[in-house]
């Protein structure tokens, strides 16, 4: 069995392949019958639950990935198979390489104590400790001393801005700077895979996009694995480097923000997709065209990872197409305002044109 070094690193830090979790008593009989092709709507007439239905996915290496769905679509399910707080009836699970599921209890704690960090809607701290105290704690549990766990949980303090408050109780927190405390405790074992369950989904809007911002800041600091859950579509393609959307235990597409929305794989996705203004969403490399030796551009060049709307003024008051260019200053395509103008004004096939 490979360990985490031993991986290369093209081979995914989390696999799974035909992830199946049915709840009810006759959930094995009945899915050894049904060969893999599992109808929730008949297996509930049997008396079972469908929570993951055939799912197939890789993560990588400081990807993040966000599963989402409406309530009951298998999100949360999907997810607590993974980390194995839920034992699924079917499939195969690696981490690094590793056989999730044939894992006994002591490889199992050690993987959780040493490899990985989980952050839930319910911050689940420790009332009678402090933010210190609350973030040390796991640190503790692992026979680390007293004096480096404090001094781990103090770097934590200033990662997620907490400065200053490392002796509050938690009751003396906001909802927001709780969810930080409940962050950095995850953090502070320095998990290389990072799981979350709508961790923001019972913030009030503006903490909740102070929180997102927080979130990118960190991940663009430590550079995470990450399975995120939500219900959210919106905080699904802010976060998201690939949006799997699930609709009874089913991954009805997995792919980028920008093909999510440029090119829904289903009626169920394409709902989600209708009133998604593409402009405050989508990358300009998203929709940028190819460059061809004879294309005569304007003096003006803009990021591909520049978000549309942040742009397109710039562009409609050019006549010629604008290079776009890599964070390497490389070009690496071109939009003409004419494709500006279909993307913020055109139908839906017009926006997709050249896309």
């Amino acid at each position: 069995m490979p360990t985490p070094s031993e991986t290369t690193p093209n081979e995914p830090v989390i696999k799974c392949q035909s992830v199946y979790k049915i709840f009810g008593e006759n959930a094995d009989k009945m899915l050894r019958a049904a060969n893999g092709n599992v109808d929730a709507a008949k297996f509930q007439e049997a008396g079972c639950v469908v929570g993951v239905n055939d799912a197939s996915f890789e993560v990588y290496k400081g990807e993040m990935l966000v599963v989402m769905g409406l309530s009951g679509s298998g999100k949360s399910t999907l997810l607590r198979c993974i980390s194995r707080l839920t034992e699924t009836t079917a499939g195969n699970i690696h981490i690094d390489g590793q056989d999730l599921l044939a894992m006994n209890n002591k490889q199992l704690i050690e993987l959780r104590r040493n490899k990985m960090g989980m952050v839930f809607q319910s911050f689940a701290l420790l009332p009678h400790k402090t933010v210190l105290e609350n973030i040390a704690f796991p640190l503790q549990i692992k026979g680390i001393s007293t004096r480096d766990a404090m001094k781990r949980a103090m770097e934590m303090v200033e990662l997620v801005s907490l400065d200053g408050r490392q002796n509050y109780f938690p009751r003396q927190l906001s909802g927001g700077q709780q969810q930080r405390v409940g962050i950095a405790r995850s953090l502070a074992v320095e998990p290389d895979i990072w799981f979350l369950d709508e961790p923001f989904s019972a913030l009030d809007p503006l903490i909740r996009k102070e929180m997102q911002d927080e979130f990118l800041r960190l991940q663009g600091v430590l550079n995470k694995t990450i399975l995120f859950v939500t219900h959210d579509f919106a905080e699904a393609l802010r976060l998201a480097d690939r949006i799997a959307i699930m609709k009874d235990g089913v991954i009805e597409q997995i792919d980028t923000p920008a093909n999510i929305v440029l090119n829904p794989a289903t009626e169920y996705v394409s709902k989600f997709t209708e009133e998604v203004p593409r402009e405050k969403v989508l990358k300009i490399k998203s929709v940028m065209d190819p460059i061809t030796d004879e294309t005569d551009f304007s003096d003006l060049t803009i990021s591909g990872d520049a978000i549309i709307e942040t742009v397109a003024e710039a562009v409609l008051a050019q006549t010629k197409p604008v290079r776009v260019m890599d964070k390497d200053n490389n070009i690496i395509g071109s939009v003409h305002c004419d494709k500006m103008i279909h993307i913020l004004f055109g139908k839906d096939d017009d926006a997709q044109a050249g896309a």
